[in-house]
C-alpha cells in the first residue's frame, strides 16, 4: 500500500505554492530573530523507488535531508531541519549535535504532532508554521539571541523542495 501512497503521492508544489512558501520563509526569518539558531524546512512529494524498495523511513530519510542541506554545518552546531514528507503524511525534526542532553526526543515528537495536527485539518501553511513557532521557541530556550549578536544567517529561510 505504501507504494501506491509514494506512486501517486500529492504535488508539493500544489500543497505549498509559491506565496506560502513566501510566508514560510518570512517566519522562519522573523523566528530567528529571537534566537541563534537556524531552522531549515524541506518538503518532499515522495521517496524514489530505490529508496521504497530499500524499506527507507521518514526519519532515515529526514536524516538524509539534513545531511545533504548542510543542515548539520552551522557554527553553534544548533540547526535544526523540519522535514515534511508528503507520502507517507509524516513529520520529522533532525537537530544538529547542539541540542544534545538540552532538548528530549518527545519535545521534538510534540513540535511534529502539532503540525500533524494541522495538516489532518487540512491547512498546511499555519501547521508548519505552527511548527516553526513550536521549533523557535525551543531553540530560544537553549540559544537565545544577544543584543550584540551578529546573523550570519547561515542555511536560507526559503523552503526546501525536494
Amino acid at each position: 500500500m505504501r507504494w501506491l501512497h509514494h506512486l501517486f503521492a500529492p504535488s508539493a508544489k500544489r500543497a505549498f505554492p509559491s506565496e506560502r512558501l513566501q510566508r514560510i520563509a518570512a517566519t522562519i526569518a522573523q523566528s530567528e530573530s529571537a534566537h541563534t539558531g537556524e531552522i531549515c524546512f524541506a518538503v518532499e512529494p515522495a521517496l524514489e523507488l530505490r529508496a521504497l524498495w530499500a524499506g527507507q523511513q521518514a526519519h532515515e530519510r529526514a536524516r538524509d535531508v539534513f545531511a545533504r542541506l548542510r543542515v548539520w554545518d552551522t557554527q553553534a552546531n544548533n540547526g535544526v531541519l523540519l522535514y515534511l514528507l508528503l507520502a507517507d503524511h509524516r513529520i520529522e525534526v533532525v537537530a544538529d549535535r547542539g541540542f544534545d542532553g538540552k532538548v528530549g526526543a518527545e519535545q521534538w515528537r510534540s513540535v511534529c504532532e502539532r503540525v500533524e495536527q494541522g495538516m489532518r485539518a487540512g491547512d498546511c501553511e499555519a501547521a508548519v508554521i505552527a511548527g516553526i513557532t513550536a521549533l523557535s521557541e525551543l531553540i530560544a530556550r537553549h540559544f537565545p539571541r544577544s543584543q550584540d549578536y551578529v546573523d550570519d544567517n547561515e542555511l536560507p529561510d526559503l523552503p526546501r523542495m525536494l
